[in-house]
């Protein structure tokens, strides 16, 4: 990936989360400006860019969409399924960046989408082991988990909101098949 489309797609993820309550319009503004550094150069996104931290709260709403044209991107509704999916997108590249640990992205997963995104449901499930550790299960077995459950996502394209190809089938873990209880 070219620094550009790098820089192209981090704008793009920071508008899916902002979209969605998950970022702080002056984070998109942030991206904005580095996307610029990277090198894209559009009337729009120089506007965006040159917003100031009390600007952005305003004028986001109104300066991204245009921004996000301009670079060929689309912003989704929050409220679509292909919107909450970029935002998940977003949110599993930050993980998979080292930017947000395993259990903090089921819990922003599980708090957000519960159950109900089909996308999402296995990060749902880990987020609820998470939660009942103190009745055993291991943080090291479920991190795991959610990493690959995290690579698989990151591996599925998609192309107007619908996945592009197969879609790798969801991680199920993994129970010993017989447990011993020694005395």
């Amino acid at each position: 990936m070219t620094p550009t489309e790098a820089a192209a797609l981090a704008l793009h993820d920071r508008a899916a989360l902002w979209n969605v309550g998950e970022a702080r319009a002056s984070e998109v503004v942030d991206a904005a400006c580095d996307a610029l550094v990277a090198g894209l150069d559009t009337p729009a996104l120089r506007i965006l860019a040159a917003c100031t931290r009390a600007e952005a709260d305003y004028d986001v709403h109104d300066l991204l969409p245009p921004a996000l044209d301009e670079l060929g991107l689309a912003l989704q509704p929050a409220d679509s399924t292909a919107g909450q999916e970029a935002a998940v997108r977003a949110l599993v590249r930050q993980l998979l960046a080292d930017e947000l640990e395993p259990w903090e992205l089921t819990f922003r997963i599980h708090r957000r989408y519960g159950h109900g995104l089909a996308l999402t449901r296995r990060l749902a499930e880990l987020d609820d082991e998470y939660g009942i550790l103190e009745y055993g299960g291991s943080v090291r077995e479920i991190d795991a988990e959610v990493m690959a459950e995290a690579r698989r996502l990151a591996a599925v394209r998609t192309v107007a909101g619908r996945p592009e190809g197969p879609t790798p089938p969801p991680t199920t873990r993994h129970e010993p098949s017989a447990v011993k209880n020694e005395p």
